[in-house]
């Protein structure tokens, strides 16, 4: 078992990598395809990228349950059972994501069909890009609200037992609360406000970079 310092490092590393996945698949893997004239038109184009794109997401869904477990050993010698919502939350959070991305190859069939029709069946084919737009967008949002859940847990956890400055943890607090009250706004028919996630971004950041630098510290027996 590794030191709480080399624990945190650990996991500072791996919420750096998924920051930087995360922003190679919405905005530049993903915004092509998601651009005028919308995916039905585009996605045959940038099949490559849509792969590589769910590739990326998936990993990225394995790398919140990668930091769950890394986090165990240490989290629960302060609470057992936060540790294990963290955990459960980790691998609920990635069997959405694997659905997610399982819609977003089916837009992409979807497309490659449109494409090969020519034209033909126009009208079918607009109806089904509603279905399938609606399911990739409905489990995008329901992804983020889980994810924002996991987000808030892992905050109050280095919040209520001092493992990163408490302003900091704070911080990311307030941020996972703007972010989950972003992301349901579309479940009553309102659209997601871009600069009410922004903040979340920015802590998980600085936390990534802290926990680089300083990792956890020793529980003090």
């Amino acid at each position: 078992m590794g030191t709480a310092k080399g624990i945190g490092r650990i996991i500072g590393v791996l919420l750096l990598v998924q920051i930087v996945a995360g922003v190679t698949v919405n905005f530049v893997l993903m915004a092509p395809v998601f651009a005028a004239p919308g995916f039905l038109v585009n996605a045959a184009a940038h099949s490559l990228q849509i792969s590589i794109a769910v590739l990326i997401g998936l990993v990225t869904g394995a790398l919140s349950v990668g930091i769950a477990i890394a986090a165990l050993p240490v989290f629960r010698q302060y609470s057992y059972s936060m540790a294990l919502w963290f955990l459960a939350l980790a691998i609920v959070g990635f069997t959405l994501t694997a659905f997610e991305n399982m819609s977003l190859l089916s837009a992409l069939s979807l497309s490659q069909t449109y494409t090969e029709a020519n034209g033909a069946d126009s009208e079918l084919f607009q109806i089904l890009r509603g279905v399938v737009a609606s399911t990739r967008n409905w489990a995008h949002y329901i992804t983020l609200i889980v994810g924002g859940v996991s987000v808030f847990v892992l905050y109050s956890i280095l919040y209520r037992f001092s493992l990163v400055p408490r302003v900091l943890a704070g911080f990311g607090l307030l941020a996972a609360l703007l972010q989950l009250s972003a992301v349901t706004m579309p479940i009553f028919g309102y659209s997601i406000v871009l600069l009410m996630i922004m903040p979340l971004a920015l802590s998980h950041l600085i936390l990534a970079l802290w926990l680089i630098v300083k990792g956890f510290p020793e529980r003090q027996s």
